[in-house]
């Protein structure tokens, strides 16, 4: 697959994507297989122990999987996912988190995302399971 197919795809998931926008999530980069999205923490993500609640972690880890695996203009939701927390977020911190993906055989892809800060601890280290569906983002011709 090619850089445009990534592109067009990641513009069409995300002009529908209200999750990650209103998280204040920014794709940083895009290419077939990969992605790399950053959140700030802000004060309404912090929990009881004044740190980044983990389901916010998750959900910037998930996001950047969903447009790694959806790079290549196949539709591909979530089959299954892990995260281990290895480090806390706090309050002004800027998380980035960039998937990559591992094997992609069929209709199944695994993808290993990383999620670090803005001095490059490891926050979180998160695996996902893919499952293409029916559909694509745009229309595209196929090869001949």
């Amino acid at each position: 697959m090619s850089q445009e197919t990534a592109e067009r795809s990641a513009a069409a998931m995300w002009a529908n994507d209200q999750a990650s926008q209103g998280l204040g999530m920014e794709i940083a980069a895009i290419a077939p297989g990969r992605c790399t999205m950053r959140m700030p923490v802000e004060a309404r993500m912090l929990n009881g122990l004044a740190t980044c609640h983990g389901g916010y972690i998750f959900t910037l880890a998930d996001s950047a999987f969903a447009f790694a695996c959806n790079s290549h203009n196949q539709m591909t939701v979530a089959q299954h996912c892990a995260v281990t927390f290895h480090a806390p977020g706090r309050l002004g911190d800027v998380l980035t988190a960039t998937a990559e993906e591992v094997t992609l055989q069929g209709r199944s892809g695994l993808y290993d995302v990383m999620v670090h800060n803005q001095d490059g601890t490891l926050i979180a280290s998160f695996r996902g399971h893919s499952r293409a569906v029916k559909g694509q983002h745009f229309h595209q011709e196929q090869d001949a």
